[in-house]
């Protein structure tokens, strides 16, 4: 089999593997119940993409960051999202109030919704097993280029998943609930990741 083909199954089949149940994939599919499919998709697969260039380009130099630090800025931008979250889910719902709100501000603009998935993805990923399989087959294969693009298939491959799921239930709940669910579900992921600071 050719080095290079090699490479990317390797990598994608890793990497999927490895994200399929992890934090990523339910960050997407959350976003995916508060905006529409596309705009996710497209936020979370840009931040997939600079995600693997890191990853694929610094082979082995990225496992060497001090992974206190990446966990301690992972918790802070988790723990502000869950504030962001369950302040609005658990905001007084007036009715009339939501509803000339809504009309006078109208849906989210496809670009604000791709630019906010994609800063939530970008900082999920730091320090993600992923991030470090991609970076730890780069350096093996010293083949970045083919090592990268299979991990950012895999990963858009997830988030693809996510999306559909997502778009499949976001109509059958209500905001506020969803908003919520994913306030505590951000909460959970900041006490993770500052677990990981103090032990």
């Amino acid at each position: 089999m050719d080095p290079s083909l090699l490479a990317l199954l390797t990598a994608f089949g890793l990497v999927f593997v490895v994200e399929l149940p992890d934090k990523t994939m339910i960050a997407t599919l959350i976003l995916t119940t508060r905006y529409r499919g596309l705009p996710v998709f497209a936020g979370v697969s840009a931040a997939f993409a600079v995600q693997c260039v890191i990853a694929a380009s610094f082979g082995g130099v990225l496992t060497l960051l001090p992974e206190r630090l990446v966990a301690g800025v992972v918790a802070v931008l988790f723990g502000l999202g869950a504030v962001l979250l369950l302040r609005e889910g658990f905001a007084r719902d007036h009715q009339d109030e939501s509803d000339a709100a809504a009309s006078a501000v109208g849906p989210v603009t496809f670009l604000r919704a791709a630019i906010t998935s994609f800063g939530v993805l970008f900082a999920a990923e730091w320090g993600d097993a992923s991030q470090f399989a991609t970076a730890a087959l780069s350096a093996r294969f010293a083949d970045p280029v083919w090592v990268g693009l299979g991990a950012w298939l895999a990963l858009a491959a997830v988030a693809g998943i996510a999306v559909l799921l997502g778009t499949k239930i976001r109509h059958r709940l209500r905001p506020h609930l969803v908003q919520r669910v994913a306030g505590f579900v951000f909460a959970g992921f900041a006490v993770f990741a500052l677990g990981q600071v103090l032990f």
